[in-house]
């Protein structure tokens, strides 16, 4: 059964333009590429400390997939994770995997 990711983080004070940069130019297109497939990203409305993002899987097995080809790739582990601790507050992110329900748009 296919399931989502609701990523929330917390991005650092004055970080949130760089966050959306990095996401929007590099991350989101390099998942993508990957096979990741990125059904929304947020920010907060008043609240620029909060960013949001979900993420679809068609199984468990696809999830482990994709995040080996994504996580443990030589790209990610040298030119984009080593930039992310200085924009975001890794302690304030929280993953909650979700599925949609029976009358949900998302099925």
């Amino acid at each position: 059964m296919a399931f989502y990711e609701l990523r929330q983080y917390k991005v650092r004070p004055g970080q949130m333009d760089a966050w959306l940069k990095l996401m929007e130019e590099e991350i989101i297109p390099f998942q993508v590429g990957h096979g990741m497939v990125i059904t929304g990203s947020y920010r907060g409305e008043a609240d620029d400390s909060v960013y949001i993002w979900t993420r679809r899987f068609e199984s468990e097995d696809h999830r482990v997939a994709l995040y080996k080809a994504v996580y443990e790739s030589d790209h990610w582990k040298n030119v984009i994770a080593p930039r992310i601790p200085d924009i975001l507050d890794r302690s304030g992110i929280v993953v909650t995997r979700i599925v949609p329900t029976t009358r949900s748009v998302a099925q």
